[in-house]
């Protein structure tokens, strides 16, 4: 699109894409899997397509490498998908595969039954904490949102927007500089927990 004066590829341009990463791929499929995949993604991504291609925003910015920048003096780093921009104002795109039904925990905060929330959850507030770190640039993340590619049961397709307020960031920051501290004193086994387990004995013992 940014090279075509901004105008979208035809639908086929994109089932092409498809078909040649499967194609590039063959050795990874036995040949009934690799003709089940090649008829789902086809029926899934023509219906993707056809629901969004006159909504997709064209000012962006795609697989976009974010990297040396620091966070209370840890280095972090992140490739994504996709950048929306309003002025400085971004949402921030991540593309997901999967049932985006079984994904709903993932988008969920912190709470009793998962303290740390929910992987995607803190995906996003890690994308905001990126961007917004990002001064020679000087964008604000104002959301992230997830698009599932792949339909849920009543075949509809659904995207994810979270919104971060500053909490969330202080939070995930936290667990930043938890991780970073973890890995700089070569702290990185917890195991199962269970006394008995053979294989955390066996890598305790390793250790």
């Amino acid at each position: 699109m940014q090279s075509n004066n901004e105008q979208f590829p035809a639908r086929q341009e994109f089932l092409n894409d498809f078909e040649w990463w499967m194609k590039r791929h063959r050795e990874s499929f036995t040949n009934e899997q690799f003709a089940r995949r090649m008829e789902y993604g086809q029926d899934v991504l023509t219906d993707y397509y056809d629901r969004y291609i006159t909504r997709w925003s064209k000012i962006v910015s795609t697989e976009r490498n974010i990297k040396n920048i620091f966070v209370n003096d840890i280095p972090i780093r992140g490739k994504l998908d996709k950048l929306e921009f309003d002025g400085k104002s971004v949402n921030v795109v991540d593309y997901k595969t999967g049932d985006p039904d079984k994904a709903r925990i993932k988008l969920q905060p912190p709470s009793d039954k998962d303290p740390l929330g929910g992987d995607y959850w803190r995906q996003a507030v890690f994308y905001k904490i990126l961007v917004d770190n990002y001064e020679q640039k000087g964008w604000k993340v104002a959301s992230t949102e997830f698009d599932f590619i792949e339909p849920d049961k009543k075949k509809n397709y659904k995207k994810e927007k979270i919104s971060i307020s500053p909490e969330d960031i202080e939070f995930v920051t936290e667990q930043i500089k938890m991780v970073w501290d973890k890995i700089q004193n070569h702290d990185f086994y917890t195991g199962c927990g269970k006394e008995h387990c053979h294989w955390c004995n066996f890598v305790r013992q390793i250790i």
